[in-house]
C-alpha cells in the first residue's frame, strides 16, 4: 500500500492550521483518512483560551482513534463523538456559543475489504479514483454556491451563513452539525486511491484552474503530494497581488494533501 503526505504552512513565521493522519490497522484489511482545515478567526477575541491547531489537533485526533477503534460506529457518528469529547476538553474554561469558537472543515475516510465510507463537511475535497483511471469529487459545495456578497466580511458571514441553515457547516462544539455532513458509501473494488486535501492544495484546480481533479490526482501519483504544493506556491507567488484571481483571502495558505492507494 503506498501512501504520500503533505502538509505545509502558508506563512513558515505562523502554526499550521490543518490536521492530518491515516491510520492502517495492523489487520491490514481497511484504513482511515482523516484531513482538517482549521478556520483562521479574524482579528479579535474568539471566546476561547486555546488556538486553532490546539483544537484541530484534538479532534482530528479522536477523529481517527474513534474511526479505527469503533469501526461499529457510522461516519456520523464518529464526527459527532469526536466534537462532543473536543468540546468537553474546553467547555469549563471557554464560550463555545461565540461564532468563532475554533473550527474546522472536515474530510474523513474510512475503508474495510468490502466497502469505502465518506464524510465530507465544508470546503475540503475528497477524491476517488476508480481502477479505469475515472475520478470521483465527493465535495460539500455549500459554501461555494452562496452569494459572494453573504460572505463579503467575517461579521456578515458570521451572523447571516456559518452553521446556519441556507448556509454552510464546519465542525466546531454543536455535535448534531454531523448530521450536515455529505456522506456516503462506495464498493472497495470501485476505488484504487483515495486523496483528500484542504482548499489551500485544491486551489491549482479550483482557483488557478491548471486542471481538472483528475489531472490534479495524475501530479500527486506521478511526481507526489510535495511536487502538488509546489506548483500550488509557484502560482501563488506569481500571482501574489491576488489581481488575476480575485477572491484569494491569503496570498499563501495551509496546504494539505493526503494520498493513499487502496
Amino acid at each position: 500500500m503506498r501512501t504520500d503526505l503533505i502538509s505545509e504552512p502558508g506563512d513558515p513565521a505562523r502554526p499550521n492550521e490543518d490536521f492530518a493522519a491515516l491510520a492502517l490497522p495492523a489487520s491490514g484489511q481497511g484504513g482511515t483518512l482523516v484531513v482538517l482545515d482549521g478556520v483562521t478567526p479574524p482579528p479579535g477575541g474568539y471566546g476561547c483560551l486555546h488556538s486553532v491547531p490546539w483544537f484541530c489537533a484534538r479532534l482530528g485526533g479522536a477523529l481517527t482513534e474513534l474511526s479505527v477503534s469503533h469501526r461499529d460506529l457510522t461516519l456520523p457518528e464518529v464526527l459527532s463523538r469526536a466534537i462532543l469529547r473536543t468540546a468537553g476538553a474546553h467547555a469549563t474554561t471557554c464560550d463555545l456559543s461565540h461564532p468563532r469558537t475554533p473550527q474546522a472543515t472536515v474530510a474523513l475516510a474510512r475503508w474495510s475489504r468490502e466497502v469505502v465510507e465518506y464524510l465530507v463537511l465544508s470546503d475540503s475535497a475528497l477524491l476517488a479514483e476508480a481502477p479505469d483511471g475515472g475520478v470521483t469529487a465527493l465535495l460539500d459545495d455549500r459554501l461555494a454556491r452562496l452569494p459572494r456578497a453573504r460572505l463579503a466580511t467575517a461579521a456578515i458571514a458570521d451572523a447571516t451563513v456559518r452553521n446556519r441553515e441556507g448556509g454552510f457547516f464546519t465542525a466546531a462544539a454543536d455535535p448534531s452539525v454531523a448530521e450536515r455532513a455529505v456522506t456516503g458509501e462506495l464498493p472497495r473494488t470501485a476505488v484504487r486511491a483515495l486523496m483528500a486535501l484542504t482548499d489551500g492544495a485544491t486551489r491549482w484546480t479550483e482557483t488557478f484552474h491548471e486542471g481538472d481533479w483528475a489531472d490534479l490526482f495524475t501530479v500527486v501519483r506521478k511526481e507526489g503530494a510535495a511536487a502538488l504544493v509546489e506548483r500550488v506556491r509557484a502560482l501563488e507567488t506569481a500571482d501574489r497581488e491576488r489581481r488575476a484571481h480575485l477572491g484569494r483571502g491569503k496570498t499563501h495558505d495551509d496546504a494539505t494533501a493526503v494520498y493513499v492507494e487502496l
